[in-house]
């Protein structure tokens, strides 16, 4: 039962999306990174709009989760072999 409405809540607060671009493992794999992103900048800004967080502070985790967003984009979209299976 624990589990049950763990999974309920996971799904309320991080929900993803159907894709529905042209289909590759790496395209979707992309696509789940960006709205995981976006997920997380929307709290970070609520939560410094809220004052529980400083703009600073803010704009350092914003930076780290782009830079890895940016990673996942060269790992999936910019590398070939992913997609032909190599």
């Amino acid at each position: 039962m624990a589990e049950e409405s763990k999974d309920s809540k996971d799904s309320f607060l991080y929900p993803i999306g159907n894709y529905r671009g042209k289909f590759s493992p790496g395209n979707l794999a992309f696509s789940a990174n960006l709205q995981i992103f976006a997920q997380r900048v929307s709290y970070l800004c609520a939560l410094e709009t809220n004052g529980k967080i400083s703009p600073e502070d803010t704009y350092h985790e914003i930076k780290k989760f782009w830079e890895q967003l940016k990673q996942s984009k060269q790992e999936f979209l910019d590398n070939n072999q992913f997609d032909k299976g190599k």
